[in-house]
C-alpha cells in the first residue's frame, strides 16, 4: 500500500473536517496497517467513544477501496494518543483474567458483544499466546450483539448435556469503543 496516499488521503480528511493533527505516521504491522496520528487535541479526533475515529477510518478505508479498486476494504486501524491501543491491551487482558475463571469452573463464558476488530484481537490472542492453549474461542449472535464464546479445547461434557455460556456482568467491556 502507498503510504504517501495514506497520508496524503487523511491529512485532506482531518483537514476537511477541521480536526488539527501534526503528524501522520502509517507503519505495517504483520497483515495490517497501523496509522498513528499525531495530535495535541485527540478528543476532538477520537469523538464520543471512538465514533469520530471509527467514521474517518471507515471513509480512508473506502477510499482506499475505491482507488485501488479492492474486492473488500484494506485492514487498516486509526489511532490517536495511543487511545485504539489502550481498547486493544484492555480487551487481551479481559480474555486472560475470563481464561481463569473458564479453568478454575470449567463452564464456558461469554464476553460482552462486540465489535469485529476486538473480536479478532481476542480470537487471535487466545489462539497465539502459549498459556491460553488449552482455550478455545467462537463467535455467537448476529450484527450488534455478537459475542466471544470462551471455552476449553477439552470440555467435560456428559452425554446429552448441552453446557450454557456464563454470563458474567461487570467484565470491563462496558466502555470500550466497539
Amino acid at each position: 500500500m502507498d503510504t504517501s496516499f495514506l497520508k496524503e488521503t487523511l491529512g485532506k480528511i482531518l483537514d476537511l473536517l477541521n480536526i488539527p493533527y501534526t503528524d501522520i505516521l502509517p507503519a505495517q504491522e504483520g497483515d495490517f496497517w497501523r496509522i498513528d496520528i499525531v495530535s495535541e487535541n485527540p478528543s476532538r479526533l477520537i469523538g464520543w467513544h471512538g465514533e469520530t475515529l471509527n467514521s474517518v477510518q471507515h471513509l480512508l478505508k473506502s477510499i482506499v477501496r475505491t482507488k485501488d479498486n479492492l474486492d473488500r476494504s484494506p485492514f487498516l486501524v486509526l489511532d490517536v494518543d495511543g487511545y485504539r491501543k489502550t481498547q486493544e491491551d484492555n480487551v487481551r487482558r479481559i480474555a486472560e483474567q475470563k481464561a481463569d475463571f473458564v479453568r478454575r469452573t470449567g463452564s464456558r463464558i461469554v464476553l460482552a458483544p462486540m465489535s469485529p476488530y476486538f473480536r479478532r484481537i481476542v480470537h487471535l490472542h487466545v489462539a497465539n499466546t502459549p498459556t491460553l492453549q488449552d482455550l478455545t474461542t467462537f463467535s455467537h449472535g448476529e450484527g450488534e450483539y455478537r459475542q466471544i464464546v470462551l471455552k476449553l479445547k477439552e470440555e467435560k461434557m456428559k452425554i446429552g448435556e448441552e453446557l450454557s455460556p456464563v454470563l458474567v456482568k461487570d467484565d470491563g467491556l462496558e466502555n470500550l469503543d466497539v
